[in-house]
Formats: structure tokens, C-alpha cells, sequence
């Protein structure tokens, strides 16, 4: 069963490609990933409105399917995601506030990630505003030399216990910058370096696996991972097969067909020229839709079992393909082919656009026509 996102939808007839994500999919990989990381809290990363398919219709079929903990990267994110998940469901902020959304973080029962010494202060100072102890998870940088307290700042901490005031720790988390890729020693070294610096600060459950890292095995799940891409079905890993199921499939309409003769151009500064008669079909589909111009040339669609190469530059809203070897009879009018489907997923064409499923899905545009299928 198909259901259509009614706020902000764009009418199946007026839209030029209709994304359909798979909502039980979605779920049925929620329960996948618990499964590897048995023993641990199960907690979804929503941000970036669920990766680009909408949080408002992802969340909730998380929070069926068992999720009790969420992840977002900013607070407004977690105001938003309120709405939508049960009121005793936790929401964690992993950028924590800037210090002009501390009290709001608050008012909205957000638990800020403490990244910084300068974040620690202004948790501290809210403790003692708000009259109360606050919940707080603090992130420790364990190599990857982004967000988390230094090890300086967690010796810090470990000598004067006072600037953890009014701030029950209740998660100590870090992130892991090559799990992707499980034959990398980065690994092992950030988590011994995680054990090392987690050991120094109050006893809390532990977090250090997002998607990839829960491929690494059972040594790297401690309390709580923390599944993002995974869960929208990007393989976390090009070394093995993917064992996650697909979740979206984003199908364009053909706006127009035509046929060219050698020597013939298409698109912008005619990057193609025909070598033989050919036919192209346009779709309305672009790079503001998601489709970069990077690895066009490399780029294709699917009409059942026939390949349909890109041709030429990709347009803000169009591209356009060849169509030749399509028969006569499976032509129509408005017909449809996959830009992302059962030939060719989400990782396949990143890889041709020379970067990652993560960015394909956060970039899918708001011109779709959205179709989800129900859990």
C-alpha cells in the first residue's frame, strides 16, 4: 500500500519523477541492524530530515518498529522531531546547542552531546538557572580530530569533577572515521583511545558505532549504536554484499523523445555529439533534483532490462539519455524509466558521481512527487 505525503507534496500528474520510499523497508532494517548489535540500545539518526525521505514519516515507524532513542544534529532538528515521536522518547542533539538555543534545548527535553569545554559551561550554567541536574551526553575525540573534548580537556575534567556541576553524564560517545573500510587499523586505535578516555570521566554507557562501525563486530557496539545511512539502505561497506534492504526507488517521466542524426549535440556546450542516428529522451530531472553533473557521462537510467546511457551535461531541472535501443512498441507517451531502482541503487550512483549514498539521498530535491509505502 501506497500513501502520498500530503504537506508540501508535489500531485503525482504535475511532478516530472515520483521518489518511493519503502517505509517497511526502513523498519525491516531498524530491526537488521539490532539484530547485529544484540545487547545494545538500537538508536536511529534522524537528522537531515531522516537523510532527505522525511522524518515525519520515518520516525514514527521507528518508534513501532522499537526505537526509544533518537539522534539529530541540530536543535531546531530535535524541536521539530518532537512532534512526530512519543513524549518519553529520548532525543539527543549531537552538535549540542549554540549558546543561544541552551535554554530551548531545555524546555524541549533535548539532551545536548557536550563536544566542547566551552558547551560544558553553558550546560553547567543552565543546571544552575533551571534550579536542576541535566542530562547530558559528552563525546570524547578518539583520532578523528572533529567534534568531541580533547584528551587535554578530558584530563581536565578527570582533575576538577566541579565542571561537570549539575550535569548527570549520562552517555559518553565518539565517532569512528574509517569503519567503512574494516581492513583500516584506525579502527582499533580509535576505540582503544575511546576506552582510555571514557575511562577518565563518570561511569556512563558507551557509544561508539554509527552504521558502518556495527559491521565491525561485537567489540565495537558497547552500549548503543547509533545506525544512519544503514537504516535508508546505503551498504556500509564496498568490501562486502550490502545485507540491507533497498528503500527508495525514484522513477522520471520522459517529458519528450527525438531523433538526431550524426553530428548532432546535446546539452550545454554539446559535449555529445551522435556518432550514428540515435533517439534521446528528455526527463525532468536535474541537478537541482539531485543529480550532480559530476560523472554524468558515467551516469544511466533503467527501463526494465535496458540500459539507458546519459548523454551530455545535466540541466538544473532535465537530462537526457539514450533511449536507442528501446523497441518501438515499449515507447509511450509519459512513460517512466528507474533513476535509482532494482539495476542500479543508491550506491550505484554514487559511485559514478564520484562520492557516497549518504549525499545522493540528502540531496534528492523536494520536486518529487512522494510516494510511501506503509509499514
Amino acid at each position: 500500500m501506497t500513501m502520498s505525503l500530503a504537506p508540501g507534496a508535489w500531485p503525482a500528474d504535475r511532478a516530472g519523477a515520483t521518489l518511493t520510499i519503502d517505509l517497511a523497508a526502513i523498519a525491516a532494517n531498524y530491526r537488521l541492524l539490532g539484530e547485529r548489535a544484540a545487547g545494545a540500545v538500537c538508536a536511529p539518526v534522524v537528522k537531515a530530515d531522516a537523510y532527505g525521505l522525511g522524518a515525519a514519516r520515518v520516525a514514527p515507524v521507528l518508534e513501532a518498529a522499537g526505537a526509544r532513542d533518537f539522534f539529530v544534529a541540530h536543535v531546531d532538528e530535535g524541536i521539530a522531531l518532537r512532534r512526530y515521536v512519543s513524549p518519553d522518547v529520548r532525543i539527543t542533539i549531537l552538535h549540542g546547542p549554540r549558546p543561544g538555543a541552551v535554554d530551548d534545548c531545555v524546555r524541549h527535553d533535548l539532551r545536548p552531546v557536550l563536544n566542547s569545554m566551552e558547551q560544558l559551561a553553558s550546560w553547567r550554567q543552565a543546571a544552575g538557572r533551571h534550579g536542576r541536574r541535566l542530562a547530558a551526553a559528552l563525546q570524547v575525540d578518539s583520532g578523528m580530530s572533529r567534534f568531541g573534548l580533547s584528551p587535554h580537556d578530558v584530563r581536565a575534567i578527570a582533575a576538577d569533577r566541579s565542571l561537570l556541576a549539575g550535569i548527570d553524564t549520562d552517555l559518553v560517545i565518539s565517532h569512528l572515521a574509517c569503519a567503512d573500510d574494516p581492513a583500516n587499523p584506525a579502527s582499533a586505535a580509535q576505540r582503544a583511545q575511546f576506552r582510555h578516555l571514557a575511562s577518565m570521566l563518570p561511569r556512563a554507557p558507551l557509544s561508539l558505532a554509527a552504521s558502518s562501525g556495527i559491521f565491525l563486530g561485537e567489540g565495537y557496539h558497547f552500549d548503543l549504536v547509533r545506525p544512519g545511512a544503514a537504516l535508508y539502505g546505503v551498504a556500509p561497506t564496498a568490501a562486502a554484499p550490502n545485507p540491507l534492504h533497498p528503500v527508495v526507488r525514484l522513477r522520471a517521466h520522459v517529458m519528450q523523445i527525438r531523433d538526431i542524426a550524426p553530428g548532432d549535440g546535446v546539452g550545454y556546450g554539446l559535449t555529445y555529439r551522435a556518432a550514428a542516428p540515435r533517439r534521446i529522451a528528455t526527463i525532468a530531472t536535474g541537478y537541482a533534483d539531485g543529480f550532480a553533473r559530476q560523472g554524468a557521462s558515467r551516469g544511466c537510467a533503467w527501463l526494465d532490462d535496458i540500459r539507458l546511457p546519459v548523454v551530455g551535461r545535466i540541466s538544473m531541472d532535465s537530462l537526457a539519455l539514450d533511449i536507442s535501443d528501446v523497441p518501438d512498441s515499449r515507447l509511450s507517451p509519459d512513460m517512466t524509466v528507474d533513476l535509482i531502482g532494482p539495476r542500479r541503487g543508491v550506491d550505484a550512483v554514487a559511485e559514478a558521481a564520484g562520492t557516497i549514498g549518504y549525499e545522493i539521498l540528502t540531496a534528492l530535491g523536494h520536486r518529487y512527487h512522494r510516494d510511501y509505502i506503509a509499514a
